[in-house]
């Protein structure tokens, strides 16, 4: 999709509140106003779910199968960058390096094993993310899976990393296990606004959330006696992440195109810097996911941020 708009240098920008180096303050810059909507709001296409849910997700569109598809459609739809692991990246980029912004995720599972002890170890470093020309680096949370104590270690290595590089820090924050379920489970406010948090406190410069779902018997308190409908329960989400951004997740493919934009419409009302689609775009026959991606960008250009 060919776009001339360009974000004015004189205009505030989110960038101007955050305490960055030069190198987070760049790479952040060209995925808020280089690419996608260029109004300080971002839209990624993930590509993770081979290897988190297998080839099964292929299914229903074989062309998506080959990450080809992906990165087409990354570039002709103008996203803010596509996000995937190491292996795709070096495979697959080629001449798209440069024209899509590349989020190189460093760790990641299948979902062969149960997620009651849910882990994600590392299969990249920061260092390839700066060899790939990269402009973030992400990094799922599994928030409170027995395991997470090793994760946070993981995690600490990777902060570290991110800042000697000035590589911005993307966390996938999600709630899994056992407790967390019997504490009205991953989806629930609780869990969602927990994972916000966890997700500022360790570091990230933007975190992805899945929309909190109303859920109060098995929620702690004060949670479980909350009375909220779902703009409040995304805004607080969005508050309790303070100044690390806020991407929501489209999730599964929805076959109604009005659902998926009143969807976008809604997250960026409740204070959201973007969404981050996969499914719900590369599931789709390429024109007609192109066709979405340009509504979605008109949306979003009317959520400066």
């Amino acid at each position: 999709m060919k776009d001339n708009l360009q974000a004015d240098p004189a205009s505030p920008s989110i960038l101007d509140s955050l305490s960055l180096s030069h190198g987070k303050r760049t790479r952040l810059w060209r995925m808020l106003y280089g690419h996608g909507p260029r109004n300080g709001t971002l839209l990624v296409l993930p590509l993770d779910q081979g290897l988190e849910h297998g080839p099964t997700d292929f299914f229903p569109h074989p062309p998506a199968l080959d990450p080809s598809y992906q990165f087409e459609l990354a570039e002709a739809g103008g996203f803010s960058a596509i996000a995937l692991g190491i292996g795709l990246a070096e495979k697959y980029m080629g001449r798209h390096a440069g024209r899509v912004p590349l989020i190189l995720k460093l760790n990641g599972k299948t979902n062969i094993p149960s997620d009651a002890e849910a882990t994600s170890p590392l299969f990249a470093s920061v260092e390839d993310a700066v060899r790939l020309g990269a402009d973030a680096v992400g990094y799922t949370m599994y928030v409170g899976s027995p395991r997470q104590h090793d994760e946070i270690r993981q995690f600490e290595q990777v902060r570290r990393d991110c800042e000697r590089y000035g590589m911005p820090l993307v966390m996938w924050s999600y709630p899994r296990g056992a407790a967390i379920e019997a504490k009205g489970g991953k989806n629930s406010l609780y869990a969602q606004d927990y994972a916000a948090r966890v997700a500022l406190e360790l570091g990230a410069d933007i975190v992805k959330l899945h929309e909190p779902v109303a859920e109060r018997g098995k929620s702690p308190a004060p949670y479980d006696t909350l009375d909220e409908d779902a703009a409040a329960r995304s805004a607080r989400v969005v508050r309790s992440a303070g100044r690390t951004m806020v991407l929501f997740s489209g999730g599964e493919k929805n076959d109604d195109d009005d659902a998926v934009l009143r969807k976008v419409e809604f997250y960026m009302q409740s204070g959201a810097n973007g969404v981050m689609f996969g499914r719900n775009m590369w599931l789709r026959p390429f024109d007609q996911a192109v066709a979405l991606v340009r509504q979605v960008h008109e949306i979003m250009r009317r959520y400066p941020r």
